[in-house]
């Protein structure tokens, strides 16, 4: 009796053993994917390695940003550098407005002391005309008077009172056309003396006109020797600026100050209003122009705003 029951206890021992197997067996999926997920993490690892290298490799590749390149610069210094600028622009502009009246006036002298020579030409013309009128009407009273002279004779040798009423009308006429003729002689002496007097009174103004002429080209040519080479010299400053400030806001100043009647696309506040169109700018803006930290235009004009500081108005 004691053997079986061993036996049995045996028998029940052994689904047990069966079951740790079977534990064993589930257990071997679980290793695997944990062996596949270390390869995951292997692969994962080299791929941001190689990542890295390549990341360090363009990076070696690329030029170096210099410290005075734009994109380093605060914008407390780009706005610095954009009005240095204004400030050299606005002084080229008072150069060209300086020098610019006297062209104008130089062009105004030129043009009418071309009107004046054209106008004395036409009126030489007028004379040669008036000239010629003049002895044609003379050669009506030759005319005129032969005609005179034969009819008269004729007036011995007529046959009736017809012919007779005929010549008289005839030498009458020729009368009429002497007076006529005469009359517009007259007319044309007086014109070629009008005109003949206008010529001299042009000729006047001429040579005064011609006088002007030459002492504003000789201002006109001192002025733009003397200041060709300051304006040379703040172009070449401009220029300079010019590589120190962004593409796109140098673009937006450009476009400003074109349009701006002034020529001002930067000004600094002044008593609590623009500079530039003198509209109130509220006290928060005001304070976000002080703090230089980004660039604030004006709501009114669109011109770009900075604090007198950085102007350096007190």
């Amino acid at each position: 009796m004691v053997k079986k029951e061993t036996t049995a206890g045996n028998a029940t021992k052994k689904p047990a053993e069966k079951k740790s197997t079977a534990g064993n067996t589930t257990k071997k999926p679980a290793e695997k994917k944990s062996t596949a997920a270390a390869k995951t993490k292997t692969k994962a690892v080299n791929d941001s390695e190689v990542a890295e290298t390549e990341v360090t490799q363009i990076v070696v590749n690329e030029p170096e940003i210099l410290p005075t390149d734009v994109a380093n610069l605060s914008v407390e210094q780009k706005l610095s550098n954009l009005y240095h600028l204004q400030s050299i622009l606005s002084e080229i502009d008072k150069i060209k407005t300086l020098r610019g009246e006297l062209p104008l006036e130089v062009q105004d002298l030129e043009d009418e002391v071309a009107g004046l020579q054209t106008r004395i030409q036409n009126y030489h013309l007028d004379i040669k005309d008036i000239d010629t009128s003049i002895g044609q009407q003379r050669m009506k009273i030759t005319d005129a008077n032969a005609l005179i002279t034969r009819y008269k004779e004729q007036l011995d040798n007529v046959r009736n009172n017809r012919e007779f009423d005929n010549l008289s009308k005839e030498i009458v006429f020729q009368g009429l056309e002497v007076e006529l003729a005469e009359k517009k002689i007259r007319e044309f002496t007086a014109k070629s003396k009008t005109v003949t007097e206008e010529i001299a009174k042009s000729k006047i103004a001429l040579e005064e006109r011609q006088i002007d002429l030459k002492i504003k080209k000789q201002e006109l040519n001192e002025i733009v020797s003397e200041t060709k080479i300051q304006e040379e010299q703040l172009r070449e400053k401009a220029k300079k600026l010019e590589t120190t400030i962004e593409q796109r806001l140098l673009t937006a100043f450009k476009r400003i100050r074109k349009s701006a009647r002034n020529g001002l696309a930067v000004v600094y506040i002044q008593r609590d209003a623009c500079g530039g169109c003198f509209n109130k700018i509220p006290p928060q803006r005001q304070l976000d122009i002080k703090l230089r930290k980004k660039t604030i235009v004006c709501e009114h004009c669109g011109r770009i705003l900075i604090d007198p500081q950085l102007a350096g108005v007190e």
